[in-house]
């Protein structure tokens, strides 16, 4: 699992298209050795990516949630 791996990260990312949790990226960027510069541009697209993350939840939980009530074959 990729957790904190920014490379196996990115392989998810392709192979199965899955997207790492926020605050796994947040750690990623905390841990990479960046310029002040650097960060702040990182941390800008971080947020970015935390908006869409939490509207994609909210998208996907109503027809998750419609799923769970249907009876399984």
């Amino acid at each position: 699992m990729y957790h904190y791996d920014p490379q196996t990260a990115l392989e998810e990312l392709n192979e199965d298209a899955a997207l790492p949790h926020p605050v796994h990226l947040r750690d990623m960027i905390v841990r990479a050795q960046l310029t002040p510069e650097h960060a702040l541009e990182l941390n800008r697209r971080f947020q970015q990516y935390l908006e869409k993350f939490g509207e994609l939840q909210n998208f996907v939980r109503p027809v998750l949630q419609e799923l769970a009530r249907l009876k399984h074959r």
